[in-house]
């Protein structure tokens, strides 16, 4: 990242400190983060750098090298305005570390990330958790790991209007090379997973974009409360789909009505298959793995509707490669990635059968990235 601190000097005539966050891949547990459910994430290869000095006080110039864009805003959250673009990303993580009493200096920012935007990679969390990093270390204030995670979720859920969970926050912080988490999202406790050797996480850009500060991602939250305020009527205990079972639902089946009944049907079937992948996997059992990882697609795509007929595409073209242990889609949907776990030796062919059969069908490549898990954020030196 020497050439990301060249920039900054040339632009700010500073010498910049660095702060990198990783994206991440979730090999399975998909909208089950905020139904205080489970989830088996990934830190990645791919991240967002954010280079900072001090600048004026109480005053934040914000460059963005992938966009070209420069945004200026005050150090004031009283006077704090959603925008609508990237930059909300960076000041929401302003506010609510100054809401939550940390003292923060004015600087120079210069952002830069090869986390593809809208991929389901999470680049809103990189950017988010490298932004406030630097904002840390700039002001010489310190927070804990799960803190900064808890303050970045709130930073996308209230100024960018992105009701996610924390999954994506969290695993940015807490990622380690070599290793998946296995994240209880109601308690925060995880435990590390390390991944086979033989084994390689190759992810498949479908290159249709989406936005979950949209429409459809709020509304899938809202359909899983609506399921807990009419599970809870009749079994208290519930505060969270992760206290449901399938029973349940299929008891009181016709108050749910079926869309809503699909949707619950969905997040208690993907705990239930975080569990019994964590299982495979510590077992080194990859091709049970690879069936739950199937089966986490389909559930997906017919009860939680969020996939696309390219991620169905990119699912359906793994399954006839040699070498695949299995595919699903990977994010919040409607578009972005497919997550494929593949034979280390087979990487190759699958890439250039991959891009084929996606051209042929698409008229246009994916863009395909081979990524070990990686570690958390952290100051590049």
């Amino acid at each position: 990242m020497s050439s990301l601190a060249s920039s900054f000097r040339e632009r700010f005539g500073q010498t910049p400190r660095l702060f990198r966050a990783p994206g991440r891949v979730n090999l399975i547990g998909e909208h089950t983060d905020y139904n205080d459910g489970f989830v088996m994430p990934a830190a990645i290869g791919l991240s967002c750098v954010v280079a900072i000095a001090g600048g004026q006080h109480q005053h934040l110039v914000v460059h963005s090298e992938n966009l070209q864009e420069t945004v200026e805003f005050e150090l004031d959250s009283r006077r704090a305005q959603r925008r609508g673009q990237w930059s909300d990303y960076v000041q929401g993580v302003a506010v609510v570390l100054q809401q939550n009493g940390t003292r923060l200096k004015g600087g120079n920012l210069l952002i830069q990330s090869d986390v593809p935007i809208g991929s389901g990679l999470s680049s809103s969390a990189a950017i988010e958790v490298a932004t406030g990093l630097a904002l840390l270390g700039n002001s010489g204030a310190k927070l804990e790991r799960l803190e900064l995670a808890r303050l970045c979720q709130r930073a996308e859920n209230e100024f960018v209007g992105a009701h996610v969970g924390i999954m994506d926050q969290f695993t940015a912080c807490f990622g380690q090379a070599g290793h998946a988490l296995l994240l209880d999202c109601r308690s925060l406790e995880y435990r590390l997973l390390p991944l086979p050797a033989g084994a390689a996480l190759v992810i498949c850009d479908s290159g249709v974009r989406h936005a979950l500060s949209g429409g459809e991602y709020n509304a899938r939250r809202a359909e899983c409360e609506t399921g807990v305020r009419v599970l809870a009527r009749h079994r208290p205990q519930v505060r969270a789909l992760r206290d449901t079972t399938l029973a349940d639902l299929e008891q009181h089946r016709s108050e749910l009505g079926d869309v809503v009944y699909r949707r619950c049907r969905h997040v208690v079937t993907e705990n239930a298959r975080v569990l019994q992948a964590t299982e495979a996997l510590q077992r080194s059992d990859l091709r049970e793995f690879g069936r739950l990882m199937g089966e986490s697609h389909r559930s997906l795509r017919y009860d939680y509707e969020v996939s696309c007929y390219e991620l169905d595409l990119l699912v359906e073209l793994s399954a006839s490669r040699n070498g695949v242990y299995g595919a699903r889609m990977t994010g919040g949907g409607f578009g972005g990635c497919t997550i494929n776990l593949v034979e280390a030796g087979e990487v190759e062919k699958f890439r250039r059968g991959i891009s084929a059969g996606y051209e042929q069908a698409t008229g246009k490549p994916p863009s395909i990235y081979v990524s070990e898990a990686a570690s958390g954020a952290s100051e590049l030196r």
